[in-house]
């Protein structure tokens, strides 16, 4: 029962970074009227808008089966900080990060994001590494180079040039490490959806401001948007901002922040699948077997460790 489970957090997970691949594709179709800001707040707001009327009712039924926590004045401190410094930082730093450094700089930093996850929980939550997801992160590694066109001749890391960019881009997914992880301290007392709207209230709360005074254009050209733009703006907002969070979330409940961290490693070639779709972009056989690498260490870190850890447990005497 236990390995159906896992099996099924597993597709969920896929689910989730096929629509985080999606993002590439969908902000390059809606940054042809609007800014990178504008791009990020608007759907983000509509995501939020979304969903009020859902946590409301929720709330209400927890509240009439006593199941509801109250909210204090830490965990309106705490929401603001998943807020501020998970999603805004991932979502902006990442989006002035890779204007100002190299696509192959980008890439190479978001490795990083399952192993800042990884640390991240282990100082946060006591999550501890095993032999298996050390082995599994070394499959997603070798996998996400195999598959993700790094230009190693093209790396610059420590060039004055790019260095902001490449600071940019690191606190982007360190942003997303953080919210990954104390995320999963929050569903301890509240649910995927209230911890996704409480910590959006954050987000709109600190870049209203941000996005009226560096792209007001963007509020002004919105009748004047092309319906294939508001169409990205729409899919961004119930996919990539609303949908796939909350699966994450429901998710992470089950799953330690290290296990559920590791496949965003199969962003980069859930955008490659895309990307050959979408655009005709030709895929190779190393990136299939890159791919299949991560698939394998993703797998192995949701359904196989859960087994393992099951099994130990039942010879474990009571």
């Amino acid at each position: 029962m236990i390995a159906v489970s896992r099996l099924r957090d597993w597709v969920l997970l896929l689910v989730c970074n096929l629509i985080w691949a999606s993002q590439f594709v969908l902000v390059k179709v809606v940054q042809e009227q609007t800014g990178p800001v504008f791009a990020t707040f608007f759907p983000m707001t509509l995501a939020t808008l979304l969903l009020i009327p859902i946590v409301r009712r929720e709330r209400l039924r927890r509240a009439a089966a006593n199941e509801s926590s109250p909210l204090r004045a830490r965990d309106i401190f705490e929401f603001i900080l998943i807020g501020v410094f998970g999603q805004v930082a991932a979502q902006l730093c990442i989006t002035w990060g890779v204007r100002l450094s190299l696509a192959s700089n980008g890439a190479l930093l978001m490795l990083a994001l399952p192993v800042s996850t990884a640390v991240m929980a282990y100082f946060l939550l006591g999550e501890r590494m095993t032999p298996v997801r050390w082995l599994s992160f070394a499959l997603a590694i070798a996998g996400v180079i195999e598959c993700s066109g790094i230009d190693w001749k093209e790396l610059n890391l420590t060039g004055s040039k790019f260095l902001v960019g490449n600071l940019l881009i690191f606190l982007s997914v360190n942003g997303s490490a953080f919210y990954n992880a104390y995320s999963k301290k929050l569903l301890g007392r509240f649910s995927p959806l209230q911890v996704l709207l409480y910590s959006y209230y954050a987000v709109f709360a600190f870049m209203l401001p941000i996005a009226l005074y560096t792209e007001p254009e963007g509020f002004r050209n919105l009748p004047r948007f092309r319906v294939t733009v508001w169409v990205g703006l729409l899919l961004l907002a119930l996919f990539q901002y609303f949908l796939s969070m909350v699966i994450f979330l429901n998710v992470l409940t089950r799953l330690d922040a290290t296990q559920a961290s590791l496949s965003n490693y199969l962003i980069p070639f859930f955008g490659l699948l895309i990307a050959a779709a979408v655009l005709g972009e030709r895929l190779t056989k190393f990136m299939l077997l890159g791919g299949g690498l991560v698939l394998a260490s993703t797998l192995l870190i949701t359904v196989y460790e859960e087994r393992q850890r099951a099994r130990t447990n039942s010879r474990t005497p009571a």
